[in-house]
C-alpha cells in the first residue's frame, strides 16, 4: 500500500471506536476521509465536525465522487459489516483497494516501534496509560485507542510517528496482523465465542498472536495466564510485583519491584486491582524502553482515566454515579470488587444492559452469579450490535436465573424514576452498547434533583 497514490480513504462503520481512531489519523496525514455507518452517534457528529463526511444509509449514491476514484481511494471496513452490505460489494466488484481495519492498522504500525496491549479486559486502559507515560515522557508517538482517553479527549493522539500504542484486538483474530516489539497480554478469559468457538481456540489465537512479536521484542504476561513471558502481578512471584499496596485518601500507594530495582510510594488513583494490575503493565513496558522512570511515575499519578472505565459522573458524600463498560462476567465482578473496595457499607444500585444475544447465551450462568452479587440489579433489554435475536435468549430468560430478590427488567424510559424511587448510595452502570446515552440524562436528572 503506498500512502503517496492514496488521496481518500472511505470508512464502512465509520462511528466504530477503533475505527475513528484510523479516520483521525489519516484526516492528520491530510487525506479526505468519509463513511457510512448505520446510525448518528457522538462520535459520528464529531467526525463530521472535523470536516469528514458521513451518511447513514447503506446507499451508493450517497458516495462522495472523491471516493469512487479507484486508483487514489483505500477502503477501510470492520468485520461488523455484514457481507451482504452493498457499498462493501460495490468496491470489491469494482476493484477497489479494501482492506479491513486490522490489516491496515498492522501496515501503519509496522514502520514504527509498536507498543501492543492484547487481552480480553483491560486493552483500553493499558494502552490508555502507557499513551499518556509515553506523552508525558515526550516519545515521538502515536496512539490509537479503543476508548475516549480523559488525557487526550480522543481516541487517537499524534506526536510523532516513531512509537505506536495500539490495542491487539482478538475479535475476528485481529491481532494476528501486528507485529510488535513490545506486547503484553492482561487476560484470556473465554469471549467471542461466536468467532472461536471454544476458550482452547481464543487461548490458540493468543499464543499465535505471542509468536508475532519481533525478534528481541518482550512480551508481558499477567501472573497466572498460560503463556510464557514476563510476569506481573500483585503480592506475588511476578519478575514485576506490586507491594506494600495501602489506600490512602482514595489513592492506591505501593511499592513496584522489578527484577532489578524496587519504586517505591508510587502513586494511582483509578479504583480496582484489576485497574492496579493495568497500570503495572504498562509502567512495566515503558520502563522496558524509556530509562526515565521519575516521568514514567509522575505520568501515572496524573493518569485521568478513560471514559466509561469506571467513570466518577458523580462523586459526593452522600451519593456516587459510576459509569463502566463492563460486558463480560469478569469485568462485572471486577467493578464489583472495586465498588466494594472504594465504597464499602453503601447500599448499591447496579443497571446492566447485556451485549450481544450469542454472549449473553454463552455466559449466561456466569453473568448471574456476577449480578447477584449488587444489592440491587436492574437489567435492561439485550443490546443486539451486529446480531439478529436468537430464540428463548431474553433479558427476562437472564432475571430468572439472578438469584437475588432485589432485581428487576427496566425498559430505558423509566430508568431515572426507578433510581430516585429506590434512592442508592452508590449507582453502578455498565455495558457496552447504547446505555453509554443514557448515563448523560441520568446524570442531568440527578444533578437537577441535588
Amino acid at each position: 500500500m503506498n500512502m503517496n497514490q492514496i488521496h481518500s480513504v472511505y470508512f464502512l462503520g465509520i462511528g466504530g471506536i477503533g475505527m475513528s481512531a484510523l479516520a483521525r489519523y489519516f484526516v492528520f496525514l491530510g487525506k479526505n476521509v468519509g463513511g457510512y455507518d448505520k446510525t448518528p452517534s457522538p462520535l459520528t457528529l464529531e467526525l463530521e465536525g472535523v470536516g469528514m463526511q458521513v451518511h447513514y444509509e447503506d446507499d451508493i449514491s450517497k458516495i462522495d465522487a472523491k471516493f469512487l476514484d479507484k486508483d487514489s481511494c483505500l477502503v477501510v471496513y470492520t468485520p461488523a459489516v455484514p457481507k451482504d452490505h452493498t457499498e462493501l460489494n460495490y468496491f470489491f466488484d469494482n476493484e477497489f483497494t479494501v482492506k479491513k481495519r486490522s490489516e491496515v492498522l498492522g501496515l501503519v504500525t509496522n514502520e514504527t516501534f509498536c507498543f501492543a496491549v492484547a487481552g480480553t479486559h483491560g486493552k483500553t486502559t493499558t494502552s490508555s496509560i502507557l499513551a499518556h507515560i509515553l506523552k508525558e515522557a515526550q516519545l515521538p508517538m502515536t496512539a490509537f485507542l479503543g476508548g475516549i482517553s480523559e488525557d487526550f479527549n480522543s481516541n487517537f493522539y499524534y506526536q510523532g510517528s516513531e512509537y505506536s500504542v495500539v490495542e491487539a484486538d482478538e475479535f475476528d483474530r485481529s491481532f494476528l496482523r501486528l507485529s510488535p516489539n513490545i506486547a503484553c497480554i492482561t487476560s484470556m478469559d473465554a469471549d467471542h465465542l461466536d468467532i472461536y468457538g471454544t476458550g482452547e481456540e481464543l487461548h490458540k489465537s493468543f499464543r499465535e498472536f505471542a509468536g508475532k512479536i519481533k525478534e528481541g521484542g518482550k512480551l508481558f504476561v499477567r501472573n497466572g495466564l498460560p503463556i510464557k513471558g514476563i510476569t506481573y502481578g500483585i503480592d506475588d512471584d511476578s519478575d514485576y510485583c506490586i507491594k506494600n499496596l495501602e489506600i490512602i485518601n482514595s489513592v492506591y500507594v505501593f511499592d513496584i519491584k522489578t527484577p532489578t530495582i524496587t519504586y517505591k510510594s508510587v502513586k494511582f488513583s483509578k479504583p480496582g486491582r484489576h485497574n492496579l494490575l493495568n497500570a503495572l503493565v504498562a509502567c512495566a513496558m515503558a520502563l522496558e524502553s524509556n530509562p526515565n522512570p521519575e516521568k514514567i511515575f509522575d505520568a501515572l499519578k496524573s493518569f485521568k482515566g478513560v471514559q466509561r472505565r469506571f467513570s466518577y459522573r458523580i462523586k459526593n458524600e452522600d451519593f456516587v454515579f459510576i459509569d463502566d463498560y463492563a460486558h463480560h462476567p469478569t469485568e462485572i465482578n471486577a467493578v464489583y470488587d472495586a465498588v466494594a473496595e472504594m465504597h464499602p457499607n453503601k447500599k448499591v444500585l447496579a443497571i446492566f444492559q447485556p451485549h450481544l444475544f450469542s454472549r449473553t447465551k454463552d455466559f449466561a450462568d456466569d453473568f448471574a452469579s456476577s449480578l447477584e452479587k449488587f444489592e440491587n440489579v436492574l437489567l435492561l433489554d439485550i443490546y443486539p450490535a451486529r446480531e439478529k435475536p436468537m430464540e428463548g435468549i431474553t433479558s427476562e430468560w437472564l432475571l430468572g436465573k439472578i438469584n437475588n430478590p432485589n432485581k428487576k427488567l427496566i425498559q430505558k424510559s423509566d430508568l431515572i424514576q426507578e433510581i430516585k424511587n429506590q434512592a442508592p448510595e452508590v449507582l453502578v452502570v455498565m455495558g457496552a452498547g447504547d446505555i453509554g446515552l443514557e448515563v448523560v440524562k441520568i446524570e442531568k436528572a440527578l444533578k437537577n434533583e441535588n
